[in-house]
């Protein structure tokens, strides 16, 4: 890769870090705003888990097929497309009147994001190999935490002016920057990607037998869908934890469930990127080590969050989670291309995705469901810790075939 190629590369990260951040912001925002939006569109809570239960199924079911557009076609125009649906649905979200309209607009939401996140991550593998491509990787998942984070402002925003203010407003900047990814990004070489992706060379069963014939990569769908399950669930229903939990206002309960976790992700995606890619050079299973010891860590602090009656106790427990959640964003794309054929790695990002958003949009309901019941957010979240914990163990089963593909 020359000079030139190589500042390009770090441009496309760059690029694609604000799409990222939209993303998960755009994403996230209905978390932060349940009280006033509730207040303006009476749900029960199990109603109001459904809304994301709803875009997760749907972005579940339609990932693979994202992974598979992004394979053949253009990853560019496949990440253009999505930004600008999802953004104009955003807009649209905060002119809705009633319950079915809203989850409508959940659902449709759901159908744009689901082709962004393969296409994204399979363009930086791309232009990344090697020594950059766990720092590369990390540095665009800091982009999801700034997306949730930033999420987190939504019930500011409702508390000052009004919840539909910021769909609007973040709608309408979504709508902006397509315009900019339209101009300024550009997909790899075809001498940067030495598969060219053509319809003859891409075969729908071929990718089926080389993905689901690999042990490696049966072991990722088991460690990707336990993740997922407990991810979801804890990022749906964490500002509620602190709400209820800790008597907090919607502002400051939105702040303590998205701010701590999402920068202390952001400290451990940057820091486990480039440990990763250095213990990657010495060990074929670097980048699988470090995230594995940070779950087998984070799982019991997760647990000390859900636990205490202390709240900074239970900040710092999910600040520890958070650095252990980082570590598995920066490696988990890198990790699959060391599993899977290049030309396929999309796709089995997409099904990947695919299984454990499935699980996780399930899981988010059934959270609404037993706190309906009676069910404490306390229980649910140690349960989840333990999920955690169970998955480093599943990962350091992993036995990638190859360093770098």
């Amino acid at each position: 890769m020359n000079r030139l190629s190589k500042n390009y590369a770090w441009t496309v990260v760059g690029i694609l870090w604000f799409v990222s951040m939209l993303n998960y912001l755009d994403r996230l925002l209905i978390a932060s705003m349940r009280t006033p939006i509730k207040a303006d569109i009476p749900m029960t809570d199990a109603e109001f888990g459904l809304l994301t239960s709803a875009f997760l199924i749907i972005y579940a079911i339609l990932s693979p097929l994202g992974g598979y557009l992004a394979d053949r076609f253009s990853r560019k125009w496949v990440i253009f497309s999505s930004l600008l649906l999802w953004s104009v649905i955003t807009l649209l979200t905060g002119f809705v009147q009633n319950y079915t309209q809203l989850i409508t607009t959940r659902a449709i939401m759901g159908i744009s994001e689901a082709f962004y996140m393969p296409a994204a991550v399979a363009l930086v593998m791309d232009y990344h190999k090697g020594s950059t491509r766990s720092k590369a990787s990390g540095i665009l998942m800091t982009g999801l935490y700034a997306g949730m984070a930033l999420g987190g402002l939504g019930g500011y925003i409702a508390t000052i002016w009004d919840w539909r203010l910021g769909y609007h407003l973040f709608g309408v900047l979504g709508i902006i920057y397509a315009v900019v990814v339209f101009f300024a990004l550009k997909d790899a070489p075809k001498e940067e990607v030495k598969t060219v992706k053509t319809e003859n060379d891409f075969n729908f069963y071929k990718m089926l037998k080389s993905l689901f014939s690999r042990p490696g990569y049966l072991l990722i769908l088991l460690y990707g869908t336990l993740v997922s399950i407990c991810f979801w669930l804890i990022y749906a229903w964490l500002p509620t934890f602190f709400e209820e939990g800790f008597n907090l206002s919607v502002g400051d309960a939105g702040v303590s469930g998205t701010f701590y976790v999402q920068i202390a992700s952001l400290a451990g995606v940057l820091a486990g990127g480039y440990l990763a890619d250095k213990w990657a050079k010495n060990s074929n299973k670097g980048r699988i080590y470090i995230t594995a010891i940070m779950f087998i860590i984070g799982g019991p602090f997760l647990y000390l969050m859900a636990a205490t009656d202390l709240y900074w106790i239970a900040i710092f427990g999910i600040i520890i989670f958070g650095l252990s959640k980082g570590n598995h964003d920066a490696n988990f794309m890198p990790i699959i291309t060391q599993v899977v054929d290049k030309k396929y790695q999309a796709t089995g990002y997409g099904i990947m995705s695919f299984f454990g958003v499935m699980s996780g949009a399930v899981m988010i309901w059934v959270g609404g469901y037993l706190k309906d019941i009676g069910i404490s957010l306390d229980l649910v979240f140690k349960i989840a810790a333990v999920g955690i914990l169970i998955s480093g163990f599943v990962l350091m089963a992993i036995r990638p075939k190859k360093l770098e593909s």
